[in-house]
């Protein structure tokens, strides 16, 4: 069961219904543990609806608790279309708003927090679309699918930015992701895991790893 859009941020896990440009959006809240929580929420974005991507993805679910572990607020939600969902799916500009409307309820409901966005693969197209329109405090992007979906006019976001790729991807091409970083007017932090496809098997806990030791030093205050 799902429960409507609280006015406040559940302070234990729950499943939420989202209102969505499309109708509802599926969502599911949690927060960290109180000894480390910190003054941040990360939405986080699910990869290509039509070839089986949802929140439940095991590369979303990482990042999630992830995050959690480092002291923010999650927020994981399905595209219009994906579970429960309501729509269609719509070519990434439906899934955008889609994005803008989860975060706003975010930042609603959290209006101190800095805001992170997170994506998987075409998760992480959809979050480089949105983020000129929000206020980002840390973008990462995990497989940014470049060459299959057009990255070139997507402005760089105004934060810091962790792009994490497999060298061994065998869906996005790793070469077309790292002379696009490379090309960035600021080029963001750009880690490379050998041996790794685009699914990370196997190589969760060293994906949950990297993150951690990238973004650690732009936290947000614990909370008091």
């Amino acid at each position: 069961m799902t429960t409507p859009a609280p006015a406040e941020f559940p302070v234990t896990p729950t499943k939420l219904s989202l209102p969505g440009p499309a109708g509802v959006l599926e969502a599911a809240t949690n927060v960290a543990e109180p000894a480390v929580a910190r003054a941040g929420v990360a939405v986080i974005c699910h990869p290509h609806p039509l070839q089986g991507g949802t929140m439940h993805n095991k590369v979303v679910t990482t990042l999630e608790r992830t995050l959690r572990e480092l002291g923010l607020a999650t927020v994981v939600f399905n595209f219009r279309g994906t579970g429960a969902s309501q729509g269609t799916f719509d070519d990434g500009i439906g899934e955008t708003d889609d994005l803008l409307a989860v975060a706003r309820w975010a930042q609603h409901v959290r209006p101190r927090d800095a805001l992170w966005l997170a994506g998987f693969s075409f998760g992480s197209y959809v979050a480089a679309r949105a983020a000129p329109q929000l206020p980002v405090r840390q973008m990462i992007s995990i497989a940014p699918p470049v060459g299959r979906w057009d990255f070139s006019h997507l402005a760089s976001p105004l934060c810091p930015w962790l792009v994490v790729q497999g060298e061994a991807d065998e869906i996005v091409d790793a070469n077309a992701v790292y002379t696009w970083v490379a090309a960035q007017p600021e080029p963001p932090a750009l880690v490379r895991m050998p041996e790794t496809g685009h699914f990370f098997h196997g190589r969760l806990l060293d994906l949950r790893g990297v993150i951690k030791n990238s973004v650690r030093s732009n936290l947000p205050a614990l909370v008091a």
